[in-house]
């Protein structure tokens, strides 16, 4: 008798335990779901015995802010995507707070990590890590290994010298005011990198890292039918000049790539023109990771 459980029993357990945080959390600043098709996917392969496997994980915000002795609260978001296979794998979470120099959020999330694989294999466990964050994560932001007047020049600098590159997908890009919006945005935060319109719509934007955050922020609160980050790569610069962010990119500027497929009025766009551009740039391996396919 195998204790093992199904994809289905698993995609059951996923759904029972976003319906739960969504009625304990009703408010979207606690909670937030970032990709709802994923979800109706998993609905639907739940419900349907001839569903295929969901083609995207589950992913959502938890913000957690923490009771501080001192006045002040700090909210922490945890950012969480389901494997497939969860709660039989452990979920990945990234908890961030702008509050947190980069070595102490990575020694935050590699303790969290550490907590659930102790504490949580296939269990459902986002409430017990919610927990752990909600008791612990305030105490990493005055860890720091060297004296006070010293970290806080430290703490500033690590946070400006991560540069980022996102992927971006979108069910489709006509609309020319978020096309215009997508070119002024990027050209305002110094981002580098493309925008694909038509259906699908592919975005890549690189740059320092709260550039690239704050572009998102603002893309994803426009109406999409669909839109996620694919990927998305950090790079630490050492240093992290002027010249060293230069050197990181792949671009130069960021612009309009129309790769028309001849004949259907710019609607769906060449895959294989994107491929060959992404070669060129020394990108190929994301197109497999939109795509799903090796490129050609």
């Amino acid at each position: 008798e195998t204790t093992e459980m199904t994809n289905r029993e698993e995609a059951e357990v996923q759904i029972s335990e976003l319906d739960l945080l969504s009625s304990m959390f009703p408010y979207e600043d606690e909670f937030a779901v970032t990709d709802q098709l994923a979800v109706a996917e998993l609905k639907h392969y739940v419900e349907n015995e001839s569903a295929e496997m969901p083609s995207s994980k589950v992913q959502f915000i938890l913000n957690v802010k923490p009771e501080v002795s001192n006045a002040s609260t700090v909210e922490f978001s945890m950012a969480c995507a389901l494997p497939f296979k969860y709660p039989t794998v452990l979920p990945e979470i990234t908890v961030r707070s702008s509050l947190l120099s980069r070595s102490q959020q990575v020694h935050l999330n590699s303790d969290l990590k550490m907590y659930l694989m102790q504490n949580c294999s296939g269990e459902p466990c986002m409430l017990s890590a919610r927990e752990w964050v909600k008791d612990h994560a305030a105490a990493y932001i005055d860890k720091e290994p060297s004296s006070s007047s010293v970290t806080t020049s430290n703490a500033t600098q690590s946070e400006d010298v991560m540069f980022t590159r996102l992927w971006i997908y979108s069910h489709h890009i006509y609309n020319k005011q978020k096309r215009k919006n997508i070119i002024d945005w990027a050209k305002e935060l110094s981002l580098s990198g493309f925008c694909m319109p038509g259906k699908p719509g592919v975005v890549c934007v690189e740059g320092l890292q709260n550039s690239c955050e704050e572009f998102w922020s603002r893309v994803r609160r426009l109406t999409w039918k669909r839109i996620l980050i694919r990927h998305r790569e950090d790079v630490s610069l050492e240093g992290g000049g002027l010249a060293e962010i230069q050197k990181q990119r792949r671009f130069s500027t960021l612009e309009e790539k129309c790769f028309d497929a001849h004949g259907t009025r710019g609607n769906h766009m060449d895959l294989g023109q994107l491929y060959h551009f992404l070669e060129e740039k020394g990108c190929a391996d994301i197109f497999q990771m939109y795509f799903g396919v090796e490129g050609h």
